[in-house]
């Protein structure tokens, strides 16, 4: 039963976010958190979490094989059903690996994409709130598909850790995670309740056409929402 809830609780948020891409593509241009930064590419991704949305932007000359990962794990639904398993407030929110964390199965072409390690990218780039930082084991290259978003300034990351991008909407859903009741396990601070990625979708604000970028959006969302279904359907079959 409390499955079914959740489920029905998903697919209201999916229905919510088509109603938001009729304007969503208009209003894209607008100043927004940290979107005047000089490293931003024109691509944006969304993260629809249970506690509200997190829009980035990539740093394509910063990290161009870490994005081209990243952007491409977004384009195959990867981080759908995925999950932020770590949250400690002032430091990081933390995006669990895909091929551990999603709930959903994964199909060929995903984990193919996602059992790829990438070159550590180190830059100059400063960790400060909003950056986008890959996550890695003790090998430099081993980053995989797991990035944190920073809460706030980490100069000893510089230079360890290779980043990507930045938050340019959702600072506020980043305040709200930060208050979440956690728990420490180990070095670790992690959130009690699972604080669930329920869909993903990506735009370009550079696009020529409105409505067709609106029409793109729709498309995408409702091929997050196709996945969601045939999980689903799996699970209570």
């Amino acid at each position: 039963m409390e499955e079914k809830r959740k489920m029905a609780g998903l697919f209201w948020h999916i229905a919510a976010a088509l109603l938001f891409l009729v304007t969503a593509a208009s209003t894209a241009g607008a100043s927004t958190y940290y979107a005047s930064d000089p490293n931003l590419g024109s691509a944006r991704v969304v993260f629809q979490l249970n506690h509200g949305d997190i829009e980035f932007g990539f740093f394509p000359h910063v990290a161009p094989k870490t994005v081209e990962h990243i952007f491409k794990l977004v384009q195959l639904g990867c981080y759908n059903t995925n999950h932020f398993f770590r949250v400690d407030k002032g430091f990081v929110a933390q995006v669990a690996d895909v091929m551990g964390g999603r709930k959903a199965p994964m199909n060929k072409e995903q984990e193919q994409q996602a059992e790829k390690s990438i070159v550590g990218e180190f830059s100059t780039v400063k960790h400060v709130r909003g950056i986008l930082s890959m996550g890695r084991y003790s090998d430099p290259d081993s980053a995989s598909s797991s990035f944190s978003i920073l809460l706030g300034d980490a100069p000893h990351l510089d230079g360890q850790y290779a980043v990507f991008g930045r938050v340019t909407k959702g600072d506020d859903t980043l305040r709200k995670l930060e208050h979440l009741p956690t728990h420490k396990e180990g070095i670790f601070v992690m959130p009690i309740e699972r604080i669930e990625i329920l869909s993903t979708y990506y735009y370009d604000i550079d696009a020529e056409s409105c409505e067709a970028e609106k029409s793109i959006l729709k498309r995408r969302l409702s091929e997050s929402a196709s996945e969601v279904e045939r999980w689903r359907r799996k699970c209570f079959a």
